[in-house]
């Protein structure tokens, strides 16, 4: 286990290499940004192609359609895939060119856009869609680092942005259970419900091999800053420095909770007193009755193992 201090750079190693052959893959939620996606789609489909390579548009109705045909693009042999939405399309897209060759371009266009802004592409869909047809022209890429997360059953799945493990995710799952109220309504109904039912866990962490046992009422394990679009949970998670942040928040009260949750947006939460901050390659994490939610996406039971992938994917900036 490392101490944590600030780091800023997140550009990662730069490579030039030209593509290998075969078109460019999109996938797309059209629904992403309350419409926005939809609407920019054409011009963004437009803005790809000036990069001289032909493109190609993935179909697919549900998350599942969606990632399973992204690992089918990258087994057919595609030369890079672009992702245009929030967090989820482009979480769905990850599981696809992890760990593999493939070059990638997230394009922010969702409500949530943490993991591709966090890595340095522009908030503007339009603007970086530009810069990766510039990167598809120039064969321009730089790598950065993946979380890998491993279940007690063998699964196995990748996150660019934040695990979250307590309080949040549980706010979540609540959310993902209701059929009313529909829209942002139900997801702070839920937080409501659950502000009622706060209460520590207890949680078994293995940092790099050193247990920890905590009580505590919300865990994130970041490879990013940021997660719920823009809120700096793990205000000092570099994507380049192959280490994971931690940062687990005590046996917080229903009224310190509220406090706090304001100075998440700007990472100083992590100087309240029952607020401690790690980094690790590997984190071991265990409690009961826990679905993580990572990149924002409903993902493993704990407990699971978590590991820094350096260079895990290539990126078209």
């Amino acid at each position: 286990m490392l101490p944590v201090t600030a780091d800023d750079h997140l550009s990662g190693p730069v490579d030039r290499a030209p593509l290998a052959d075969g078109p460019v893959a999109v996938l797309t939620n059209p629904t992403a940004g309350r419409g926005r996606c939809r609407a920019l789609l054409p011009r963004l489909l437009d803005g790809l192609a000036a990069a001289g390579r032909p493109v190609r548009l993935l179909q697919a109705a549900s998350p599942a359609e969606a990632e399973a045909a992204c690992r089918a693009a990258v087994t057919d042999g595609v030369g890079a895939l672009v992702a245009i939405g929030g967090d989820g399309t482009i979480h769905q897209a990850l599981q696809a060119v992890a760990g593999t060759d493939v070059p990638f371009g997230p394009i922010p266009a969702g409500t949530g856009n943490d993991f591709a802004l966090d890595t340095g592409f522009p908030a503007d869909p339009l603007a970086a869609a530009d810069v990766v047809a510039a990167a598809l022209r120039d064969g321009r890429r730089h790598t950065v680092d993946l979380a890998r997360m491993s279940g007690a059953d063998g699964a196995e799945r990748w996150y660019g942005a934040v695990l979250a493990a307590g309080f949040d995710a549980i706010v979540n799952e609540r959310a993902n259970r209701m059929r009313w109220p529909r829209g942002p309504r139900r997801y702070d109904l839920a937080i409501v419900v659950e502000l009622a039912r706060l209460r520590p866990r207890r949680y078994t962490m293995r940092l790099d091999g050193v247990p920890h046992e905590v009580d505590a009422v919300l865990v994130a394990v970041g490879n990013c800053p940021t997660y719920g679009g823009g809120m700096r949970i793990c205000p000092d998670a570099d994507p380049t420095d192959g280490l994971l942040d931690v940062v687990v928040a005590g046996r917080v009260d229903r009224r310190t909770l509220i406090r706090v949750k304001p100075r998440i947006y700007q990472g100083t939460h992590v100087s309240h007193p029952l607020v401690r901050s790690y980094r690790a390659r590997t984190v071991e994490l265990a409690a009961e009755g826990i679905t993580t939610y990572a990149d924002g996406e409903r993902s493993l039971g704990l407990p699971v193992t978590i590991s820094a992938v350096p260079g895990a994917v290539r990126l078209l900036r």
